[in-house]
């Protein structure tokens, strides 16, 4: 297995920690807190990372037309706009906002794992 294959596995599997750390704290909270908008940031910020060691692995051959690439793309830009969201609504939103914003945070989990788990799979299975 290559350095670059282990640094994108570690880096991805990083960005599942923080990010579920930060999902599942503020859904039991039910109150978004700072911590958990530098979570979500901290596992958006693996999960470029580690796409892009992906990417460097790929060689130049990025195929947007897979459905792995497809789902990955999707879950990032869900995870950056909702990382920007919860930064805005601890900075500027009101009490209820804050209370609120556990009810959008699951559904943006559950469509990440998907190009999580599916990357695992693919790479097993190779």
């Amino acid at each position: 297995m290559s350095v670059l294959m282990v640094l994108s596995s570690v880096l991805i599997t990083l960005a599942l920690v923080f990010y579920s750390l930060g999902i599942w704290a503020e859904r039991f909270a039910r109150y978004l807190k700072k911590w958990h908008v530098v979570a979500f940031w901290l596992g958006f910020c693996f999960d470029v990372s580690g796409t892009f060691a992906m990417h460097l692995m790929s060689k130049g051959h990025f195929n947007i037309l897979n459905s792995h690439t497809l789902t990955g793309q999707l879950a990032l830009w869900l995870m950056l706009v909702h990382a920007i969201w919860a930064t805005y609504v601890v900075r500027k939103g009101s009490e209820k906002a804050r209370i609120g914003f556990h009810r959008y945070s699951i559904a943006v989990w559950i469509v990440w794992l998907i190009p999580y788990f599916g990357g695992m799979i693919m790479g097993m299975s190779r």
